[in-house]
């Protein structure tokens, strides 16, 4: 699930592509996303990047490559393939997150962070997920994602997991949060301060430290669980 600003950045790029054989560069982006500063088009082209639907080729000027596109766009995930649930659960629950039955409890799965979505933007109703009650540490709220990409997979978080975020704002140095950056784009993280900076910190080499100044990150939960299909 990509955020609109995503979505039509991944669209521009792809018709320029088709059109002129090349990307665009960074100042048509942010013209034709309406941004005030080319730093919002760096971060949306990480995000793209991370959930692998670009590119980024080293050494070369202006080297993006659109790997795959959304069924919103024409296309289809690379490697995509049904999941099938069998059962009563919603047609869009995991399959890592059924079968807890008797003394389960239910939690919303809000939608796909790879890191991720807005909270704000899933939609009202979404689907239900069980989770063992020795999972949820504590009162207060949570809710459940399901992991698209890589970027967290030193941290033992891999592709397709659902993870159980605990609903919060406050972060110690070293969890691992659900952050949401700028107010549109929001991803699952390590976080850190240094100085009067916050450092989301990626648990894969091949994705760089984002370091962005304290306003412009929120943080919306902590991981505390994770479920996981084999």
């Amino acid at each position: 699930m990509l955020t609109k600003k995503q979505l039509d950045l991944l669209d521009f790029i792809n018709k320029r592509m088709i059109r002129d054989g090349v990307p665009p560069s960074f100042d048509e982006m942010k013209d034709a996303l309406n941004l005030r500063s080319k730093s919002g088009i760096h971060r949306l082209i990480t995000a793209l990047e991370e959930r692998g639907f670009i590119r980024r080729l080293a050494h070369r000027a202006r080297a993006i490559e659109v790997v795959k596109l959304p069924e919103s766009l024409g296309g289809r995930p690379a490697g995509f393939s049904p999941r099938v649930i069998d059962g009563d659960r919603p047609d869009h629950t995991p399959a890592a997150a059924r079968d807890f039955q008797s003394e389960a409890s239910e939690l919303p799965l809000m939608g796909r962070i790879a890191a991720g979505v807005p909270i704000e933007a899933i939609n009202d109703s979404p689907p239900m997920i069980s989770v063992p009650p020795a999972m949820l540490k504590g009162q207060g709220k949570h809710y459940a994602l399901e992991v698209k990409g890589d970027s967290m997979i030193e941290a033992g978080i891999n592709d397709g997991d659902v993870v159980i975020i605990s609903e919060t704002s406050v972060a110690q140095e070293g969890d691992i949060v659900v952050a949401q950056v700028e107010g549109y784009e929001a991803t699952l993280k390590t976080f850190r301060r240094k100085d009067d900076m916050i450092v989301l910190e990626a648990a894969n080499p091949k994705y760089e430290p984002r370091i962005l100044p304290a306003g412009q990150v929120s943080v919306q939960g902590k991981l505390i669980g994770l479920i996981r299909t084999y």
